[in-house]
C-alpha cells in the first residue's frame, strides 16, 4: 500500500458489474418477461421483480456472478484513477459462497491490471476505511469513514444523503474536482 496516495475503495456488484442488467437478463429467461430500471426505481432489489424470490434464488445460482456485464466505462475509469489514487476493489461476498471464486474470475478477465492485494472480499464493509468509498449500497456508504460516494441505480434512487454519481464519466469528474481542489 502506498500511504503518499490516497486510497479509493470500489464496490463490484452495482458498480464495476451491472448487476442490474444481469437480474433483468436472468428475469426474462427465467420467466419471459422483461422489467425495466424504470419500473423498479426506488424498490428495493429483492423486491423490484414480480416473482420475489427469483433475485435470492439466483445469488445462489452458480454462473450468476461470473457472467455480470462490465458497467460501461468501468475499466477505463478504473485504469485512469489508479494513476494518482491506490485503488481497492471491496466486495461483500461471503454470503454466498460460490462467488468468491467467480468473483476473482470476473475480476480476472476485465481488471487484469489490478493486484489480488489489491482485491477484498468481506461480509461487512464497515471495516473498510479508506479515503473514499464508490459503492451503491447506503448501509455500506453510512459507515463509510473517509467520503461517501454513491453510485447511480434503480433501488438508491430516492437516498439523497451522499455524494452521487449517475456512471463512470461522473466518477471521473468528480475525482478530477477533488484533485484540483487539493493543490
Amino acid at each position: 500500500m502506498n500511504r503518499d496516495r490516497k486510497i479509493i475503495a470500489i464496490d463490484m456488484d452495482g458498480v464495476l458489474a451491472d448487476i442490474e442488467a444481469q437480474f433483468m437478463a436472468w428475469y426474462k429467461k427465467e420467466h419471459g418477461v422483461w422489467i425495466s430500471r424504470e419500473e423498479r426505481l426506488g424498490v428495493p432489489e429483492s423486491e423490484g421483480f414480480p416473482d420475489k424470490t427469483s433475485i435470492k434464488k439466483y445469488v445462489y445460482t452458480p454462473g450468476f456472478f461470473r457472467t455480470i456485464p462490465v458497467m460501461p466505462g468501468a475499466i477505463e475509469a478504473v485504469k485512469a484513477l489508479m494513476e494518482d489514487y491506490e485503488v481497492y476493489i471491496v466486495s461483500a461476498a461471503t454470503e454466498f459462497p460460490q462467488c468468491l471464486t467467480e468473483k476473482m474470475e470476473w475480476l480476472n478477465e476485465y481488471f487484469p491490471f489490478i493486484s489480488w492485494k489489491n482485491i477484498v472480499l468481506c461480509g461487512d464493509k464497515s471495516i473498510i476505511d479508506t479515503d473514499y468509498l464508490i459503492d451503491d449500497h447506503c448501509k455500506n456508504l453510512d459507515f463509510c469513514k473517509g467520503k461517501p460516494i454513491m453510485f447511480n441505480s434503480s433501488h438508491n434512487i430516492n437516498q439523497l444523503h451522499h455524494t452521487r454519481v449517475m456512471n463512470w464519466n461522473d466518477v471521473l469528474d468528480l475525482f478530477e474536482k477533488e484533485r484540483s481542489s487539493a493543490v
